[in-house]
């Protein structure tokens, strides 16, 4: 194996064993020591790919979010009506929920989490509001199209249409198996 495909795997590696952690602990229950020791590398290793422990776990919210954000884009396409875009959105979250349980675990565990439980360096709102931006220019675009009416609020009806998703999603979180069908 040569050495970018070695420091790919340790990398990888690295992440896969903090997301479980963070997962099933949370960012305080979950120390270095605890990471190190599962991916069974050194501490120098970790610092060498992740200056800090926040750093790590912004690695994990940034690819959950920028995942999510290329799935809602390749969904969204796939609709041929503001109905049909946001119905792929909301499938493209729940198969992405899937096979990525402990991801949106983090994600939501972040969103929630009280005052002081999550570092300050920690930044997940601008990617936030990046993947909700595409549900609103999807609202906007409707009422251009005539498929919604201009007498909502853009802003309003887009914040209720991602927080449905949202809320959908971390049902199957709280309680799996009860995936909406594509009539909810």
């Amino acid at each position: 194996m040569d050495t970018t495909a070695t420091a790919t795997a340790t990398r990888d590696k690295i992440l896969a064993v903090a997301l479980r952690l963070f997962a099933d602990r949370g960012y305080a229950g979950t120390s270095v020591q605890d990471i190190v020791s599962g991916a069974k590398v050194t501490k120098p290793a970790l610092y060498y790919y992740f200056p800090s422990k926040a750093d790590l776990y912004q690695a994990l919210l940034d690819r959950a979010h920028d995942e999510r954000f290329r799935l809602m884009q390749e969904a969204s396409a796939r609709g041929k009506n503001l109905p049909g875009k946001l119905e792929e959105i909301l499938n493209a979250h729940f198969e992405f929920l899937q096979s990525h349980r402990e991801l949106l675990s983090l994600v939501y565990a972040t969103a929630f989490a009280a005052r002081g439980e999550m570092p300050k360096e920690i930044r997940y709102l601008a990617k936030c509001q990046r993947n909700f931006g595409l549900v609103r220019d999807l609202v906007r675009e409707g009422q251009r199209s005539k498929q919604l009416t201009r007498g909502f609020d853009v802003e309003h009806l887009a914040r209720g249409i991602f927080g449905m998703m949202n809320i959908h999603v971390q049902a199957e979180l709280v309680q799996p198996g009860q995936k909406p069908t594509r009539k909810t």
